[in-house]
């Protein structure tokens, strides 16, 4: 990518697209084409069109979504699926038509089967049925990469779609309801602190494992993919075939720990001095998601930053968003 290149981060304001901000902006980039949710609503084809062919951007990052943890999936469910399959059709089908260089579909690691092989590789996409507490999100993002794939067959275009796993870093939602478990952990951890509360209950056995990932590292491997020579990057769209590999590619560190593990972590770092108790009675979730990194290792990308590391650099963006 030209550093004077003209590029769309669709969803700049959360974690994901704010994380992709402040890569791109340290790489020497200086033109971005950005838009609050009110200055334009994404699940409109009229008004992502009209976009488009004002501003004419060459590369896209597609990281606007409807996103939540298993209560909000499971409250929303239609929202999930109606705003996220509005939201990539219009932004994928307006890059086609106004000649975008190359798009960056971004989804989440629930597309896999819920009893895919560990780790998943991206050959387990559509082999078993889905987790049904987030299945209407993870259908909308299938049908994302599958629509990258039919435009790359069908017009030649370069659009691939990546999976990042469970991610956390700055920008956070700590919401009490609506958010995911670590920025759910770490609030529950410090308000529990403020107010010397005995105990911090965790939902579920404690059992399941999970990988995380920090944003910055996301954002890091998603430019170095949209930077990667026409020889490198063209193998991977599926301009050629329609069997096998989807234009897919996990984003992900290669090795998880378990929800027990993540919460006595995150009491470490917020310095909460009280006991963890486990709420069986909650749903649990997949017994366990970890990414298989082994393709975008291979070309040449790691993740840098450690669990306690980026707890600790989260734990503070907590503090700093909430210090009134």
């Amino acid at each position: 990518m030209d550093k004077n290149a003209r590029i769309y981060i669709a969803g700049h304001r959360g974690l994901v697209g704010s994380a992709l901000m402040r890569n791109l902006c340290a790489g020497g980039y200086t033109n971005f084409l950005t838009r609050t949710h009110t200055e334009l609503d994404l699940t409109s084809q009229a008004a992502v069109e009209a976009f488009f062919a004002v501003e004419k951007p060459d590369y896209v990052f597609l990281a606007a979504a409807r996103v939540g943890g298993i209560h909000a999936n499971n409250t929303y469910p239609a929202e999930f699926i109606r705003d996220n399959l509005a939201i990539q059709t219009s932004i994928i089908h307006a890059a086609y038509k106004n000649n975008v260089k190359r798009l960056l579909f971004l989804g989440s690691s629930c597309i896999y089967p819920k009893l895919a092989p560990q780790p998943m590789k991206e050959e387990h996409l559509l082999t078993g049925e889905l987790e049904p507490t987030n299945r209407p999100y993870a259908l909308a993002k299938i049908s994302g990469i599958e629509m990258c794939w039919a435009y790359n067959r069908q017009y030649g275009t370069q659009y691939l779609a990546v999976m990042p796993t469970n991610l956390y870093g700055p920008g956070d939602n700590y919401h009490p309801e609506n958010s995911h478990v670590i920025p759910a952990l770490i609030r529950r951890f410090h308000e529990a602190r403020l107010a010397n509360a005995p105990s911090v209950t965790v939902w579920g056995s404690g059992t399941p494992r999970r990988e995380f990932l920090y944003s910055e590292d996301m954002a890091d491997a998603c430019v170095y993919l949209m930077n990667l020579p026409d020889d490198k990057f063209i193998p991977l769209l599926g301009q050629d075939r329609n069997d096998g590999l989807p234009p897919l590619m996990n984003i992900g560190v290669g090795h998880d720990l378990s929800i027990r593990e993540l919460a006595e972590t995150v009491k470490d770092v917020v310095g909460y001095q009280g006991a963890i108790e486990f709420d069986p009675t909650k749903p649990d979730g997949t017994p366990r998601k970890l990414m298989d990194v082994g393709r975008l290792n291979a070309m040449g990308w790691k993740a840098q930053t450690g669990m306690r590391e980026g707890l600790a650099r989260a734990y503070q963006d907590f503090m700093a968003a909430n210090a009134h």
